[in-house]
C-alpha cells in the first residue's frame, strides 16, 4: 500500500504563522476545549518518517508550560526509538489526549518537536500521571495496575519531547471529530 500523502489543506511548517504558533493552546483554554488536558488522560504521540509511514508511542506523562507555549511529552526511550528518529529527522509530531471514561479527545500538532532535558520534578510528574491514569481506567473496569504495567519506565529511560502546539483538533468520537480548533488549522 503506498504511503498517504498530506492533503493540500493539511498544516505544514510552511503554512504556519508566528501568531498561530504562539496562540493555539492559549486559544483552546479561552474557549474551554483545553479542559481535557486537566483530566486523567491517555496520551499517544505520533510521528512520521520520510516515506510518510506513521509511528506512535504511548506517552508515560506530559507537562504543559505555564504560558501554554510548550507541551512536553515523556516517552520511554527503549520503546520509542522509531518515534525519536522521526522527530530528529523532521520535527513533526501529533499528540492525542483522550479521557478513557468519556472518550473526550484533543489532538495537538507541532512542527518543532525536539528532545529536551528533563526538569526537576519530571520523574515525580510521570509517577503521578501513572497513578492518575490507573484511577481513570479503574472507573471503566480495569485494574489500576494495568496502567502501571503499560506505563512502566525506569527514570533513567525517560526522554522529554517538547513542541510548540500550532494546530489543534477535536477528536472526540462523533460529528465534530477532526474539526480544527485552532485558528492556524482552519
Amino acid at each position: 500500500m503506498p504511503a498517504r500523502r498530506p492533503s493540500s489543506t493539511e498544516p505544514t511548517p510552511a503554512t504556519q504563522t508566528p501568531a498561530a504558533q504562539s496562540s493555539a493552546l492559549a486559544a483552546l483554554r479561552a474557549d474551554g476545549h483545553a479542559a481535557v488536558l486537566g483530566r486523567r488522560v491517555s496520551v499517544i504521540a505520533a510521528t512520521r518518517d520520510a516515506a510518510l509511514a506513521p509511528h506512535l508511542m504511548r506517552a508515560v506523562g506530559f507537562r504543559i508550560a505555564d504560558d501554554d507555549a510548550c507541551v512536553t511529552v515523556f516517552l520511554c526511550r527503549p520503546q520509542s526509538q522509531q518515534v525519536l528518529a522521526d522527530i530528529a529527522a523532521n520535527r513533526s509530531i501529533a499528540v492525542v489526549f483522550s479521557e478513557p471514561t468519556t472518550h473526550r479527545t484533543l489532538q495537538l500538532k507541532g512542527f518543532d518537536a525536539r528532545e529536551t532535558p528533563l526538569q526537576p520534578g519530571d520523574c515525580a510528574r510521570v509517577a503521578a500521571y501513572r497513578d492518575a491514569l490507573g484511577e481513570e481506567i479503574h472507573l471503566i473496569g480495569h485494574e489500576a495496575s494495568l496502567a502501571h504495567a503499560f506505563l512502566a519506565c525506569p527514570d533513567d529511560d525517560l526522554v522529554a519531547i517538547s513542541f510548540t502546539p500550532t494546530h489543534a483538533f477535536q477528536q472526540t468520537p462523533g460529528a465534530h471529530a477532526g474539526q480544527a480548533l485552532s485558528p492556524a488549522a482552519t
